[in-house]
């Protein structure tokens, strides 16, 4: 297969941020030929944005299409699964955004174990469809493409040594999304929709770690969980500014989990939604004979300063931060150095060589499985073994 033809469901930041990814591979490997929203007025305006020829309200009317053979799901977490399900049913390989799915319900309608098994249940039925269907999933995960982490992975294979030790966090000062306050569409709060990058990284580098070694990967066997609502705090709410986000509904602002993997070793994660400053995405991997520190977010690649942050006027910094005054560390292209355009290639020469991307189901099932057993550990005070 030559040039693979692409549909995009969702018009909003997620899609805007996939479609300037596959521009700089539109002609040579690829092409958007059609662009499907809920209104014919976003996805018109956004077809109009990105140059794509056809325009759909109705997902499957676009599926029908012959011409399309790679379909992208940037859309809010509740619909991954479901659309996922009918993408691969429709025979096109998919993309789908980080997390790939979740329990969707109020957060004190189900127990946390009640939530676990519907997530699985959401889980398991994507990955059958592509069995199903002999479809691929290219699984969002761009930490997995972030060029620090590609070189990491590098560094492992040149070292020979053994990952002992991995932390990793994303935070940043909070989603000023709507959907992401609610546990009836986002499916959690910081542990699911930030700590899917971080928990996906630590994963995604022992299955590699596995592969290299011994030809299988190294899953989780564990999972300790703890999460908060800390803009809920006497304290907190009596501030009379708010520089954090805190209108969350029923889902957390802060989490912390400790994964161990089969084989012993150990990492720890943090995802908040109460850290100024910026986005925040780290990994650190400790080796019995070396230390590797990734910093995607903030690196300092550039360093910049101005007193007053009008004196930069409307020119792009860095994501969340909340002045441009002071030092700040802007990545000259930031879309690169978090590894969006490498993870939209890897995904349509997937389908153009027929094989399993770098980022692909099994590391989209086992992150919403660690996820979800956080939950249950955060609910139960206790340490949660997972089933192999």
């Amino acid at each position: 297969m030559d040039t693979i033809g692409i549909g995009i469901i969702g018009s909003r930041f997620a899609a805007d941020l996939h479609a300037h990814a596959l521009s700089k591979i539109r002609g040579s490997k690829c092409e958007i030929v059609a662009v499907c929203s809920r209104t014919r007025e976003s996805a018109e305006a956004f077809a109009r944005k990105f140059n794509i020829p056809h325009v759909y309200t109705d997902h499957r009317a676009m599926l029908a299409r012959k011409d399309i053979h790679l379909v992208d799901l940037p859309l809010t977490t509740n619909l991954h699964h479901t659309m996922a399900i009918d993408a691969a049913d429709a025979g096109k390989h998919f993309i789908c955004e980080k997390p790939l799915t979740g329990c969707f319900t109020e957060a004190n309608a189900l127990s946390r174990q009640a939530m676990f098994e519907e997530a699985m249940k959401n889980a398991d039925a994507v990955l059958e469809a592509c069995r199903r269907n002999r479809v691929i999933m290219g699984y969002a995960e761009n930490f997995v493409y972030a060029p620090p982490v590609a070189k990491l992975r590098r560094l492992m294979d040149r070292s020979g040594g053994t990952l002992l030790d991995l932390r990793a966090e994303e935070s940043h000062s909070g989603s000023h999304a709507a959907y992401a306050r609610r546990w009836a569409t986002a499916g959690g709060g910081s542990l699911l929709r930030m700590g899917s990058h971080p928990i996906g990284a630590v994963i995604h580098l022992k299955h590699y770690e596995g592969q290299r070694k011994s030809g299988r990967p190294i899953r989780v066997k564990s999972v300790l969980g703890d999460v908060a609502q800390l803009t809920k705090t006497e304290a907190f709410r009596k501030e009379p500014r708010k520089w954090l986000v805190s209108e969350w509904e029923d889902v957390e602002d802060w989490s912390a989990a400790i994964l161990t993997f089969e084989d012993g070793t150990k990492a720890t994660v943090l995802s908040t939604d109460v850290s100024l400053g910026g986005v925040k995405n780290l990994v650190t991997a400790y080796l019995s004979n070396s230390v590797v520190q990734v910093n995607i977010n903030p690196n300092t690649s550039l360093v910049v300063y101005a007193p007053d942050g009008k004196i930069w006027g409307d020119e792009y910094i860095t994501e969340k931060v909340e002045t441009k005054g002071g030092w700040q560390f802007p990545s000259p292209d930031e879309d690169w150095m978090r590894g969006y355009p490498q993870e939209m290639e890897d995904f349509v020469d997937a389908v153009r060589e027929g094989r399993e991307p770098l980022s692909g189901a099994l590391l989209a099932h086992e992150t919403v499985e660690v996820i979800y057993a956080a939950y249950v550990s955060a609910q139960e005070g206790r340490r949660v073994d997972l089933k192999r």
